[in-house]
């Protein structure tokens, strides 16, 4: 019978998901609906919803949308092409795209820029991947795991980068980059690593909590890299852990025999579902529920430019 709840802080939305949430409301705001999304604008299908509610139409494809429509970029980021199709259809253009994720853009760029062949350490088909290889797509070559990069082949003689998709586990990433460098001793990577503050912070704070929990649960969509990557963090350790969307995800009989749950979310989780599944726990007789850490991390990210200076006719912004 589970007697104690521990609830990991920091953990549920980073700053990236809040800016790009708020975009679109404040979007839907400015223009009133419809306003269209390309894929969705954060893993997490509750969020998607509730902005479907109130007037977002998500797409697949920017070449979905009507012309002279209103088209947000969700947080992944996108690759190069998106921005110059999005403009041949004169949409007006608003980038959500995490400032972080941007900074893997950029730094992908640079090194294709400098004439290095760049290895990007990802998970394939993952909206961020897919944004970061289309920055420079005949120079970078994805790695996914360590096995991969012992057996990577890279021929001629220019020199090697590394970059890295935000949302891994730092462990995997750390051993992948550790193999890289044995391999290629000149390699180069980041000046700041690029796994993204929140991912590490919420990994940390499971890592916290592991020794004092039987089993994890980790509030987050099946969509999400970074949620997963929560989970693996304690199986890693010998932690049972589950991926659950919401409370309605629960079966009581999973917790037979166990005493004290953890429970965490990942970075596109709203707050209001980890309280519904401590409010499961509290309906069946669980009364102490602590916090473990601190839930503030001070990072905040200032609304897209285009909705303090509204863009005149279609042009969009090309990515920075």
């Amino acid at each position: 019978m589970v007697k104690k709840l521990i609830v990991a802080a920091p953990r549920g939305f980073c700053a990236g998901v809040v800016r790009a949430v708020e975009t679109v409301e404040s979007a839907l705001s400015m223009y009133g609906p419809p306003v269209y999304v390309r894929h969705h604008i954060v893993h997490n299908s509750h969020v998607v919803r509730e902005l479907e509610e109130r007037g977002a139409i998500f797409v697949d494809s920017e070449e979905d949308v009507p012309e002279g429509a209103v088209l947000v970029l969700a947080a992944h980021g996108v690759a190069p092409g998106v921005y110059s199709r999005a403009d041949s259809r004169s949409l007006r253009t608003i980038d959500a795209t995490c400032p972080l994720v941007k900074k893997v853009h950029a730094e992908a760029r640079r090194f294709a820029a400098e004439g290095y062949r760049v290895v990007l350490i990802g998970h394939a088909g993952h909206d961020e991947v897919v944004g970061t290889m289309g920055q420079a797509p005949e120079t970078i070559v994805l790695v996914e795991t360590v096995e991969q990069a012992r057996e990577l082949e890279l021929s001629g003689t220019q020199g090697i980068a590394y970059v890295t998709q935000t949302t891994l586990s730092v462990d995997e990433t750390a051993r992948i980059i550790a193999v890289l460098q044995a391999r290629f001793p000149s390699i180069v990577g980041p000046r700041k690593e690029d796994i993204c503050y929140a991912t590490t912070n919420r990994q940390n704070a499971v890592r916290a909590l592991l020794g004092r929990v039987d089993v994890l649960l980790v509030v987050g969509s099946q969509e999400s890299s970074n949620s997963k990557r929560l989970v693996e963090t304690a199986r890693a350790a010998g932690v049972a852990a589950y991926l659950v969307e919401d409370s309605d995800r629960l079966v009581e009989g999973r917790f037979d025999g166990v005493e004290i749950v953890g429970i965490t979310a990942g970075a596109s989780t709203p707050e209001e579902l980890v309280l519904g599944v401590l409010a499961w726990f509290r309906a069946r007789g669980v009364t102490d529920i602590r916090s473990s850490g601190a839930y503030s991390e001070g990072v905040s990210f200032s609304l897209p430019r285009e909705l303090v200076a509204p863009q005149v006719g279609g042009a969009s912004l090309a990515a920075t």
